[in-house]
């Protein structure tokens, strides 16, 4: 049999952090972008050696094994790694048939009681075709303790017949739309050949949560779209749930049609992130079904970290339009879920989402047209990575929404450091993405004081 080419040529990742272990994934594709064999590997499991050290010349090997890269899988590996230091730097790699893959960084998350300061970075939505994955490269070397990633991960569309300026600066793999799984895996291959996003992976462990666009865009519950609910949407989700779990360091599988994507990762006694789902469930006037929505009310009054950080895909605070009713797509839409989840709002509250391609920054109140009212917390809304925001005007959304304290359309990310006296968010921002080698700029910067927004750089 034919020697395997080199297999790692969509790079590695880790993710899922503990304060004793991670999941590492890879995924072996010699030809990444076969119509027929997935990755272009054989219809067989191959073995693959995984190794986990202490510094990045890999002197100091604390753990190695052998794991199975399954066909059914796509050839993905997660492997489950236990028994590591907390709040430790690592760094690993694989190697599979005389092929070694590159050098990932990864760190493990705190010990339970402490209060260092964590580090870590959100992004969202990037839209492989609308431009190049900058702003990622800058997040890699910032070297964070932990990366979100708040859905979008990848874009189902096909090519437009008269795409216009902006909307194809790097071609897909396929002119088609994604709909099955051998579509769906190709897209995130496609995706994840670039190397801006390889390099963001490798930099540090992440927290992922898909949004509308890793299945289909706007669907919700059981419904694609456009308000039909149907087997063909269920199986369509069902592949597109499994291509998502083949790509992403994740520790659940999914079964079927669903996965479980809310869960709950404490950093010591400084942040409790939970990530919450606000597609799979929403049902009527409910974004989060009645079993999420209880485990969420429940984490939120029973934390004790300092900052209780919320994340999740789409724009949770109220945003009023000049000219058009809210949008039905956020929570402005389920008003009496996100009652509900302020009626819980435990002090330091910190609420992160993406999805609309535009930065801003909230204040969280007991009532929005009232700068006066109880502060609840703060809203940081990221930008997109690439896909390009809708045309907005700024001037006027700041004007009917006196708790929107800031609004930008460049494309970026947010960098945040929480500690247990305070909560500091900082808005990357790259002037261009039709092109590679865009410097980044901080654009604003943010602290969050008694429950309110204070900005930093002005």
């Amino acid at each position: 049999m034919a020697k395997l080419q080199y297999p790692f040529t969509l790079g590695v990742a880790s993710g899922e952090p503990l304060s004793d272990g991670l999941i590492l994934w890879t995924r072996l594709a010699p030809e990444p972008l076969h119509p027929a064999r997935p990755g272009g590997m054989p219809d067989k499991a191959v073995t693959v050696r995984w190794e986990i050290a202490e510094d990045e010349a890999f002197r100091k090997i604390v753990q190695s094994g052998t794991t199975p890269a399954q066909p059914d899988w796509a050839h993905s590996v997660h492997v489950r790694v236990a028994g590591l230091r907390p709040g430790a730097d690592y760094f690993y790699r694989f190697s599979a048939e005389g092929h070694v893959s590159r050098v990932g960084r990864t760190r493990t998350a705190p010990a339970a009681g402490s209060t260092g300061p964590v580090r870590f970075c959100f992004v969202s939505c990037q839209r492989y075709e609308h431009g190049h994955f900058t702003a990622l490269r800058h997040l890699a070397a910032e070297r964070p303790d932990l990366v979100l990633h708040l859905g979008d991960y990848i874009y189902e569309y096909g090519k437009p017949k008269n795409p216009g300026p902006g909307r194809w600066v790097r071609p897909l793999e396929s002119a088609a739309e994604c709909t099955t799984l051998a579509g769906y895996r190709n897209r995130y291959a496609r995706y994840k050949l670039d190397p801006d996003l390889q390099a963001a992976h490798a930099a540090a462990p992440w927290l992922a949560i898909p949004d509308d666009h890793e299945v289909r865009d706007n669907w919700a519950g059981a419904l694609p779209g456009d308000g039909s609910a149907s087997a063909a949407f269920l199986k369509r989700r069902a592949a597109a749930f499994k291509a998502y779990y083949e790509h992403q360091p994740l520790r659940v599988r999914p079964s079927g049609a669903s996965l479980q994507n809310h869960r709950w990762r404490p950093y010591g006694r400084v942040a409790d992130f939970l990530l919450a789902d606000t597609r799979q469930y929403r049902q009527g006037r409910d974004m989060l079904g009645p079993e999420q929505e209880k485990w969420l009310l429940e984490r939120l009054r029973g934390s004790t970290a300092r900052w209780k950080v919320l994340a999740q895909a789409v724009f949770f605070s109220q945003r009023r339009f000049p000219l058009e009713p809210v949008s039905a797509d956020a929570w402005d839409g389920y008003p009496d879920s996100r009652a509900r989840v302020l009626a819980a709002a435990p002090d330091g509250l910190v609420v992160l989402s993406g999805d609309v391609h535009s930065a801003y920054a909230c204040d969280v109140r007991v009532d929005w047209a009232d700068p006066a009212s109880r502060a609840l917390g703060a809203e940081f809304v990221g930008p997109s990575v690439t896909s390009m925001p809708g045309i907005t005007d700024a001037s006027k959304i700041l004007d009917i929404n006196p708790h929107i304290a800031f609004f930008d359309s460049r494309h970026g990310y947010v960098s945040c450091t929480a500690d247990m006296t305070g909560f500091r968010a900082d808005y990357r921002a790259v002037d261009f993405v039709n092109r590679p080698g865009a410097p980044l700029t901080t654009i604003a910067g943010f602290e969050v004081r008694e429950n309110r927004l204070h900005r930093t750089d002005l």
